[in-house]
């Protein structure tokens, strides 16, 4: 077996440019500019975090719906008309009618999806800069250095700041793929697209049992090389790797066909998006041999997890937003260094206390219609920031 190692020549050079330092009424137009931005920002963070709660509330019902509603079926070998349009719960093994094929590289298996991933030894550039002042101008000293690495999608040299030396081919002369079963059942039901979509866990396929395919390709390890010497590979040489998802067939190097457990709608013999009242769509796909209850266990978590994080991303816009619209307070004062601090920090501090304020507004008013307790618990909470720095600011001296 053999396994051939990256031998990556590195090179670099310095290039410095300089600036005369913006006058105020400039630095007073891009503040300006970003005050736009921050507006647009802002105005976005309330959209963001009002749509997620009521997006999460959605979801949260529609799957106690499911719950309520779903059948676990007691053979996947037959179908019962008796579930026709109704919620369905199967676990089984995956099959599909016939092997995936790569004939140019002669490689074949039972799965639901092949990956020909495809990768082009290349000059990668990278920058690495510092800016500083110098006899009032402000100079920028941008290091570039290049390195030759396998990519998978081909990288422009032409964008490089010196292509004389790290030029890259415009194409790769082998493409990546993937190929996709048309037919993937649990037992006698038929997998619909967007079930087949949610079968995406690859694994690397081993090559060791396959020959080489053609005279100027060389197998070594888990990748086919088009290339003179693997060994010391050149600009423009290929390698090439594939992956699996979803085995269908049992394999006497790879073990048994993978197991999948699926909630859907049955329709006759294919299991399709079932709608909830709520309005929305479920068909559920995991890896492994799992109950109702743990199904429906794993979604509530997955949907928790994405409505924390479109929360955080909300406030982080809103954040951003208040900190750019209130920017020119900074450029007024920033002639006087120390001045110039505190009012940064006053800035920030500002702008933490009226994100979170609004945010919590925000996510309680999404909650109005839906729950009415948690809304106000929530709105009262949007509160706390600005009592806490009003506590901070001290009290004027009487007169």
């Amino acid at each position: 077996l053999q396994q051939f190692s990256d031998t990556g020549s590195r090179k670099e050079h310095v290039k410095i440019t300089s600036e005369s330092k913006p006058g105020f009424l400039e630095r007073l137009s891009e503040t300006s500019g970003g005050m736009l931005m921050g507006l647009v920002t802002f105005l976005l963070s309330f959209y963001l975090l009002f749509t997620n709660e009521g997006r999460a509330l959605r979801t949260a019902k529609s799957l106690d719906e499911g719950l309520s509603l779903v059948i676990p079926l007691d053979s996947i070998h037959s179908v019962s008309q008796q579930n026709e349009g109704r919620l369905v719960h199967l676990a089984g093994s995956l099959s599909t009618s016939k092997p995936l094929f790569d004939p140019s590289y002669g490689v074949s298996i039972q799965a639901v999806k092949l990956k020909r991933n495809v990768e082009m030894y290349q000059w990668v550039e990278y920058e690495d800069s510092r800016e500083y002042e110098e006899n009032g101008e402000i100079k920028k000293e941008t290091k570039y250095s290049y390195n030759t690495e396998w990519k998978s999608e081909v990288v422009n040299s032409r964008n490089f700041d010196r292509e004389i030396g790290h030029k890259n081919p415009s194409a790769m002369a082998v493409e990546s793929f993937t190929a996709v079963s048309p037919n993937v059942q649990v037992g006698s039901f038929v997998l619909s697209k967007g079930l087949v979509d949610k079968i995406d866990d690859f694994k690397q396929l081993s090559l060791s049992n396959l020959e080489d395919p053609h005279a100027d390709v060389t197998r070594g390890g888990n990748y086919f090389y088009h290339s003179e010497n693997p060994r010391h590979p050149e600009v423009g040489d290929l390698r090439v790797s594939f992956f699996y998802a979803g085995l269908s067939g049992d394999d006497p190097h790879l073990g048994s066909a993978d197991k999948v457990t699926v909630i859907a709608c049955q329709r006759g013999d294919q299991l399709v998006p079932y709608r909830t009242k709520s309005g929305d769509v479920l068909q559920i796909l995991y890896p492994g041999d799992l109950s109702v209850e743990e199904v429906f266990q794993k979604e509530h978590e997955s949907n928790t997890m994405k409505t924390w994080a479109l929360r955080a991303a909300g406030w982080l816009a809103m954040f951003v937003g208040v900190s750019l619209m209130t920017r020119i307070f900074y450029t007024l004062v920033d002639w006087f260094p120390v001045v110039r601090d505190l009012v940064n920090i006053g800035l920030k501090a500002f702008a933490f206390c009226v994100a979170s304020s609004l945010s919590l507004l925000t996510i309680s008013v999404g909650w109005l219609f839906h729950r009415p307790l948690w809304a106000l618990l929530i709105g009262l909470l949007s509160v706390v920031p600005i009592v806490i720095a009003k506590s901070r600011v001290p009290p004027k001296k009487q007169q």
